[in-house]
C-alpha cells in the first residue's frame, strides 16, 4: 500500500480484527470534520436494516476512499466485465431515439 507522499507500507492483519461483514446498504453522513460510514444488512421482507459496522473517516481519507475505490472499479470492470446496478441500467423510451435506421437505399 502507498501513503498520499508514495511512501510503501506493509499492511498486516492483527488477531483482534473482527470477523468480516457483508452489507448491501451502506449508509454515508457527514459533519465538517468526518465521513461516518455505517454498513448495514437488509433482506426481503424486513422492516429495519441492521447496522453491522461503523467506519468513522476525515474529509482527505474519505476523498482518497473514493479514488481507490474507482481504480478497483476500473480494473474489476476491466477484467469481470461491467457491473449493472438494479433499477439503473439504461433504458430506451419510446421507439428507439438515438438509433440509426438502415437507409433504403
Amino acid at each position: 500500500m502507498n501513503t498520499p507522499r508514495g511512501q510503501k507500507i506493509q499492511v498486516q492483519l492483527g488477531d483482534s480484527i473482527p470477523d468480516e461483514v457483508y452489507s448491501n446498504v451502506p449508509i454515508i453522513n457527514f459533519t465538517p470534520t468526518e465521513f461516518i460510514i455505517d454498513y448495514a444488512r437488509f433482506s426481503p421482507g424486513m422492516t429495519k436494516a441492521k447496522i453491522h459496522a461503523r467506519i468513522i473517516l476525515n474529509p482527505a481519507t474519505a476523498k482518497g476512499l473514493l479514488k481507490t475505490l474507482e481504480m478497483a472499479l476500473k480494473n474489476y470492470e476491466g477484467k469481470f466485465g461491467q457491473i449493472n446496478i438494479m433499477g439503473q441500467e439504461d433504458k430506451v423510451i419510446g421507439f428507439g431515439a438515438g438509433t440509426k435506421e438502415p437507409n433504403d437505399n
